[in-house]
């Protein structure tokens, strides 16, 4: 093989090719000058060029993971550039075995007939598994995109040769990538009930919700994404989810501390809006800007907010009877669905919010999160499932 400089386009000598400057990119080629490795800097990293663009996941997912923490919100742009990339790269090695290695992935590295059904189980299995979850409610839509993204960037492992050893370290027999980095994800996940209830147990919270979520304060549950774990009679796993909660105080023009102040206002059915604000998505800002939920002031009795007219016509029943709270005027009105809530789910919530000073709140699993540490893990050290099985010895 020879070593070529990409500003000259001429053969290095090997006793100066440890001194050229560290920017320098350089092709390890073969005897027919097909490209089988780039090395970047002083030969610190070789790999295919399509496997050295397949690192720019890494900061897209971590940004991703860090929005998923903060507002559990991925703009839909995040994934565009990556889905480009990733068709772009799986032609690209489509290529290259079929041309014999040529444009990146050597020949012979992965034989023809494996590197198809690699390819086939990820875009067959791993993207439609994603898509199904999805469809059930056990991804929200981020997710969803991440993991069919991961199918398609990832459907082949990767290598990377360092100085001294080769990553990722523990490969996997399967070979299909996306799979190692749904396993090392859900592994991750695991790992997010234990910390709280460590959590809840170094602060002596006891309670059977301890492995699920925290106590929060009734209010600061605005500025809380997760779900409910009560309702008035008692534990519950299908509680309200919080960001419905701030689609329907948007909705009616109210605060959820208007709300305790006066509750027998609120629930009986005559204070609703004639004209209800639009609701949003139920999220919030935390960098000062104003959210999708931004409410207008309501101090002075109207018709659109959260204290009835005077003499306003009896429209939508009377308070205990027909639509306490206005929840079911209020799923009828919006568009869609607001996160699976129904209208007892959402009065449940409601009387136990006005009431109460302290709730238990699950904030459920940002999963982008684990996921990201399940891309990192799988790209630096492999498989740790199937480390940990082999270890135990079940593989």
């Amino acid at each position: 093989m020879k070593m070529y400089d990409s500003r000259s386009h001429g053969p290095i000598p090997p006793c100066l090719a440890p001194l050229l400057s560290p920017v320098r990119l350089a092709f390890i080629t073969g005897p027919t000058g097909t490209i089988r490795a780039v090395d970047v800097g002083w030969g610190v990293v070789q790999a295919s060029i399509p496997d050295l663009l397949r690192l720019l996941a890494v900061p897209v997912f971590g940004w991703a993971a860090y929005r998923d923490i903060e507002t559990r919100r991925v703009p839909n742009r995040t994934w565009l550039p990556l889905a480009a990339l990733a068709v772009v790269l799986l032609c690209w090695d489509t290529y290259a075995v079929l041309s014999g290695g040529a444009f990146g992935r050597p020949a012979g590295v992965t034989p023809d007939r494996l590197f198809f059904i690699r390819v086939a189980i990820s875009l067959g299995f791993v993207a439609p598994l994603a898509y199904g979850f999805w469809l059930i409610g056990g991804f929200g839509g981020a997710d969803a995109k991440a993991f069919m993204l991961v199918a398609v960037l990832f459907p082949v492992y990767p290598t990377y040769y360092l100085t001294s050893m080769t990553l990722p370290l523990e490969p996997s027999r399967i070979g299909v990538f996306s799979l190692t980095i749904l396993s090392n994800t859900v592994l991750a996940g695991v790992v997010y009930p234990l910390g709280v209830a460590a959590g809840n147990l170094v602060r002596r919270r006891f309670s059977w919700a301890m492995f699920l979520g925290k106590p929060v304060a009734v209010e600061r549950i605005p500025e809380e994404y997760g779900r409910l774990l009560e309702t008035p009679d008692g534990f519950t796993r299908a509680g309200l989810d919080l960001d419905a909660l701030r689609m329907y105080l948007q909705w009616r023009g109210g605060s959820l501390a208007e709300l305790r102040a006066d509750p027998d206002t609120y629930r009986n059915p005559d204070s609703l809006p004639e004209e209800p604000n639009p609701p949003g998505d139920g999220s919030f800002v935390t960098d000062g800007g104003e959210a999708s939920d931004a409410r207008r002031g309501s101090s002075d009795p109207r018709s659109d907010g959260g204290v009835p007219v005077e003499g306003s016509a009896d429209q939508f029943g009377t308070a205990g009877t027909a639509d306490p709270w206005g929840a079911e005027r209020f799923l009828d009105d919006i568009d869609g669905s607001a996160y699976g809530t129904d209208p007892e789910t959402l009065r449940e919530a409601l009387e136990l919010l006005a009431d109460a000073d302290e709730v238990w709140v699950s904030p459920g699993i940002p999963f982008l999160v684990p996921m990201f540490v399940g891309l990192v893990a799988a790209l630096a050290y492999g498989d740790v499932l199937y480390a940990l099985l082999s270890a135990l010895g079940f593989a």
